[in-house]
């Protein structure tokens, strides 16, 4: 069996989902999941950056026998359309708008529990914090919703790829940064190496090429840690209202081999929200979901 025939045959077994698309205006469409019971309570899954809505599925798979699941790829992600810097922002507020018009779309505003990785906290915290009062509990894996606390310095590889040229250059041109995270970080628990490999190439599926991964780029460029920054006085607006979800249900699952949201960023969630159960995996990195699936 050839690499492209194994890679589909893998990809209709690990991804047997149908796909829905949402326009959000200005010719963009947006490519979500809508899987389990239509009546059902709604789980709502947020990926980050480099992932997209491949990275859930066996939580799709196990939760959907009894709630209904939509797991959005956000705009320039996954099967979503992946536009210019010209004709979209790429801006963590427009991410929140855009969430927040699918879920009105869908009818989706109230006892709403979101899981959220890595960009998925901002935007989903983001949406939660605008409307507080829609929220029935969080789940979080290893991710950020607030400005980065003193001591918690930019890693150097994400600086890098913040620099202007060089950035999209090995992003873009040679898709570093999806493959470092793939190769490097995300590895499925109990995967053997040949369907790892192939499991690898799948969450890279939908970044073939230069145009595909712009909001690989843009995703690092996006990142605030100057107030001059375009989305820092978003994010601070974050920061500043997660007070009013201090009483919500959260389950922390965090994965302590992560580089990027490490024991500082735990240590803000935690001070944050002091009532959230929390459950620590050593064995787990950056892709807990993933790599700590039994453990969670």
């Amino acid at each position: 069996m050839s690499t492209r025939d194994l890679d589909s045959k893998l990809f209709s077994e690990e991804y047997p989902f149908a796909s829905h698309f949402f326009d959000l205006g200005e010719g963009l469409r947006m490519h979500y999941l809508d899987e389990g019971p239509r009546d059902a309570e709604p789980l709502i899954f947020i990926h980050g950056n480099p992932t997209w809505s491949f990275l859930y599925r066996r939580w799709i798979k196990l939760l959907s026998r009894k709630y209904r699941v939509i797991v959005p790829d956000h705009i320039g992600c996954g099967f979503s359309d992946k536009p210019s810097a010209a004709k979209y922002s790429y801006r963590l507020d427009q991410r929140i708008t855009d969430l927040a018009q699918l879920l009105s779309r869908l009818g989706l505003q109230k006892d709403l529990t979101f899981f959220l990785h890595d960009w998925g906290g901002f935007i989903g915290m983001g949406y939660a914090t605008r409307h507080p009062d829609q929220m029935k509990r969080f789940v979080v894996f290893n991710t950020g919703a607030f400005l980065a606390p003193p001591k918690k310095a930019m890693p150097w590889s994400l600086g890098l790829a913040r620099v202007p040229g060089l950035g999209p250059f090995l992003n873009q041109g040679f898709n570093a940064f999806g493959r470092i995270a793939s190769d490097f970080y995300w590895f499925p628990e109990d995967a053997s190496s040949s369907r790892l490999s192939a499991l690898r190439r799948l969450m890279r599926k939908p970044y073939a090429g230069w145009e595909d991964r712009i909001a690989i780029q843009k995703f690092v460029e996006d990142i605030p840690m100057k107030p001059e920054h375009p989305s820092y006085q978003t994010l601070k607006r974050i920061d500043e209202n997660l007070f009013n979800l201090k009483e919500k249900p959260m389950q922390i699952c965090w994965g302590e081999g992560d580089f990027v949201f490490d024991e500082i960023m735990l240590e803000e969630w935690i001070r944050r929200f002091p009532k959230a159960q929390l459950k620590r995996v050593p064995s787990g990195g950056h892709y807990i979901l993933e790599n700590a699936f039994s453990q969670i």
